[in-house]
């Protein structure tokens, strides 16, 4: 075989396999608290009067 062709077959399934890794990453959330995991949703409450009871 050709070494271009090792070289490209490579980074092909380089390639797979970090698309995959984003896509696993994305439908697995690192936490039960919010349903995307993406931890944007993370509020202080502390500093709200009104939900301090």
């Amino acid at each position: 075989m050709d070494i271009q062709f090792i070289l490209m077959i490579a980074i092909f399934a380089l390639a797979l396999a970090y698309i995959g890794r984003l896509i696993y990453r994305n439908f697995n959330p690192k936490s039960n608290s919010c349903s995307t995991g993406c931890g944007k949703c993370a509020a202080n409450f502390d500093q709200i009067p009104d939900l301090k009871k």
